[in-house]
């Protein structure tokens, strides 16, 4: 790591990682006012963190990402363009969706996490029975969960398991919701690599329904 980030590691990400213990009022991490709050689990590089948080000055950023050279990028690119609305959790996500309350996240989004293709692996899939009900539960009513991917073993788990979840409805209309990248987003380093590679990437939206999800999903 060169020494600029490393100074970024040391000094700017203890300032903006996630406090431990208990968290009740999410706003009050900013330091100034946002209306909502939205969490990317996995970003990797950072390019769509840091697109989604310049593009929404207002809208507050809790970034999960254990890997610390992508933790760097987010901290060099924060402090160039001036970005206040960006929190980091530089660990496994699970752990923190355990702390967060309960409708307190308008967005979150899951873009190109790690398939695990193997079929002895597919247990380690993010998207699962649990983690849907970790989502649920966090997740605003109205608010939505967005996955992207292309493997297409995992679109099809990912899309089957939340499904069959009580608390999301698919929101695609047509082909297009799902073979197009939102309007709002832009193309990860992965997802360039995939596309340049000639591999198809699949957008899937859910948005967070009025029920309270029981302790397994339905029954498809």
């Amino acid at each position: 790591m060169r020494d600029g980030r490393r100074r970024l590691v040391d000094e700017e990400l203890p300032r903006l990682r996630m406090p431990v213990g208990p968290l009740e009022n999410l706003q009050s991490l900013f330091s100034d006012p946002v209306s909502d709050v939205w969490l990317e689990i996995g970003f990797g590089a950072g390019e769509h963190l840091i697109h989604q948080a310049e593009a929404n000055p207002h809208i507050g950023f809790i970034g999960a990402e254990p890997f610390i050279n992508g933790v760097a990028r987010v901290l060099a690119e924060a402090e160039k363009k001036s970005l206040h609305n960006i929190r980091i959790h530089d660990d496994d996500a699970r752990p923190l969706l355990e702390r967060l309350p309960a409708a307190s996240i308008g967005r979150v989004f899951l873009l190109f996490s790690d398939p695990w293709p193997k079929t002895r692996h597919h247990k380690r899939r993010f998207v699962n029975a649990a983690n849907l009900d970790a989502l649920a539960r966090i997740l605003k009513p109205g608010g939505e969960f967005r996955f992207a991917s292309d493997d297409a073993g995992f679109v099809r788990w990912a899309l089957a398991a939340t499904l069959a979840h009580d608390g999301f409805d698919w929101t695609a209309k047509g082909p297009a919701d799902w073979r197009e990248r939102p309007p709002d987003a832009i193309a990860t380093r992965y997802e360039t690599k995939a596309l340049t590679e000639g591999r198809n990437c699949v957008y899937l939206r859910f948005q967070r329904n009025g029920s309270t999800p029981g302790p397994t999903p339905k029954k498809a």
